[in-house]
């Protein structure tokens, strides 16, 4: 269906893929992964002509078509919403548009009349007549209102765009599917309607997420950017960590028997070889020892951050309770009690509702109404959604900005746990004010860490972070003895993590004690 002949893609000395060769077929979804900077978007921007490969090719079978998740949400401003999912096929797009004009001609010519009718006749082969329809059918699914689809791109909230660019991308039936991190900013129920659309989807699909839960629902094969390679596997995301990590552990094992035996050798060879007697047996042991090489492990260029929250006492049985809060539009008698190792996931449609009341509870905002008190032995650390504040006016290293949080403070302790974050020698000295996204998001982590609380607030912690990074997180949250209140849109994380829910509404709460799947089920049903 679509394909790479040695493809090569050097930015100036540095070659960010060198001679790929890789066919994705039909009746497939292919994950695409890779540490951040490996270059997934790149390669989806190469399989869509955006970029020109340095040396190779992409093939794409004769009379397949292509689609493409756009990322620009301006681009179609000027369009109704039912108009621009139609724009996604692009033949048809021109074919309605041509007949459109020839119709309106005043002076319509016999030469017009033949066009005419041999337009007529492709549209009515692409399904034409049922274009809007379909693209209303998509729109609604991904719980675009009737009453919008009539309506400019413009006149849209950002994450609604979204959601009709993608339908864009879905409709007509594409033959190959490119989409670049299709579930950001959908909600729930849309992502469980693009999962259902992906698995009966028929064509061939390439995908860039971080969601984890999303990799292993919709895909069949993983496409990992390793090495300046693209190596194919069969399977969901799992399968592919879960073999690459048994891969790795029996090349070290491998290694170990290997430097062994040259262990060996190389005594015989020492304790031997000024012996004439054994001199013939010495020179046949240096020729295995010359012969045998440790196979070559390169180190993976994924890198995963120690992320591990150690609280420095334990908390007492009364924790936090909340009593009938009250913010603007967002929190309506808001009541609940924390108990000891709970792992709250707070949920719903309002996800300001959350940051408010996080920020309540972490002193940022008064309530309206209501009050709530932490329990004397509790210890609180917090991750807002937007870290801005902490570092946009520091000037100085990563080293004095962790610094200020740090009760020791030398600075081959604060090295020692920024290595831990992935920020070894020179990264260090970087400036605090110049960090990207995933770079601030694991400082936090760092300056949290050190805080040794026994209550961890998350708010969407899994933004602008890497598979790698996600799955430490995952782990650290799995693992701490404290309490947590979270919220994300990271399902796995929500599923491993939470022992209970709440929902925020606008009439109050509903409060459960159980996994975040049973939540969908008994919500969803």
């Amino acid at each position: 269906m679509i394909s790479t002949n040695n493809l090569t893609l050097r930015f100036g000395a540095r070659a960010l893929f060198e001679d790929v060769n890789i066919k994705f077929v039909a009746g497939n979804c292919y994950g695409l992964i890779g540490a951040n900077g490996a270059g997934k978007s790149t390669f989806l921007k190469i399989l869509d002509g955006s970029i020109e490969p340095s040396k190779g090719y992409v093939s794409i079978a004769p009379g397949k078509r292509l689609a493409v998740l756009k990322q620009n949400h301006f681009e179609f401003d000027e369009f109704t919403v039912l108009k621009t999912v139609i724009m996604g096929h692009k033949r048809l797009y021109e074919i309605s548009e041509q007949k459109e004009i020839l119709y309106s001609k005043p002076d319509f010519s016999e030469e017009d009349g033949i066009l005419l009718s041999e337009l007529e006749g492709e549209f009515a082969e692409l399904d034409g007549w049922n274009a809007e329809s379909d693209a209303a059918t998509l729109l609604m699914g991904l719980n675009i209102d009737v009453s919008l689809h009539d309506k400019k791109m413009k006149e849209l909230p950002a994450n609604q765009k979204i959601k009709v660019l993608l339908a864009q991308a879905l409709f007509g039936n594409p033959d190959i599917l490119l989409l670049d991190e299709p579930t950001n900013h959908l909600d729930i129920s849309a992502v469980a309607w693009l999962e259902n659309f992906l698995l009966n989807f028929e064509n061939t699909v390439i995908v860039v997420s971080h969601d984890r839960y999303f990799l292993n629902k919709v895909c069949t094969h993983i496409a990992d950017i390793d090495f300046g390679k693209i190596t194919l596997y069969v399977g969901n995301y799992d399968f592919w960590y879960e073999s690459s990590q048994l891969a790795l552990k029996q090349a070290k094992e491998a290694n170990k028997k290997a430097e062994a035996k040259m262990k060996e050798l190389q005594e015989f060879i020492q304790r031997f070889s000024a012996n004439a007697s054994k001199s013939k047996q010495a020179t046949s042991r240096k020729k295995i020892l010359e012969n045998l090489s440790l196979e070559d492990i390169k180190p993976s260029s994924r890198k995963y951050p120690f992320i591990d929250f150690k609280p420095d006492r334990e908390a007492g049985n009364d924790l936090l309770t909340v009593d009938n809060i009250c913010y603007g539009e967002f929190l309506n008698n808001i009541s609940f009690r924390v108990n000891k190792g709970d792992k709250i996931a707070f949920v719903g449609s309002n996800e300001l509702a959350n940051t408010y009341l996080f920020k309540i509870l972490m002193g940022e905002l008064k309530p309206t109404s209501g009050s709530f008190s932490w329990g004397i032995t509790t210890s609180q650390s917090y991750f807002p959604k937007d870290n801005t504040s902490y570092f946009e006016k520091f000037d100085g290293s990563l080293i004095d900005w962790l610094r200020q949080y740090s009760q020791e403070q030398s600075e081959s302790f604060i090295r020692g746990w920024l290595g831990r974050m992935l920020f070894s020698g020179d990264e260090a000295k970087k400036n605090a004010n110049v960090l990207s996204g995933g770079e601030k998001v694991r400082c936090m982590f760092s300056k949290m860490m050190l805080s040794g609380a026994n209550v961890l607030i998350f708010d969407d912690p899994t933004n602008h972070l890497d598979l790698e990074s996600i799955t430490a997180l995952n782990k650290g949250m799995e693992n701490f003895k404290g309490t947590i209140l979270f919220t994300s849109h990271d399902h796995q994380l929500l599923q491993t993590v939470a022992n209970r829910i709440i929902e925020i509404t606008p009439s109050g709460i509903i409060d459960r004690q159980m996994s975040y799947d049973e939540y969908l089920e008994k919500d969803l049903s």
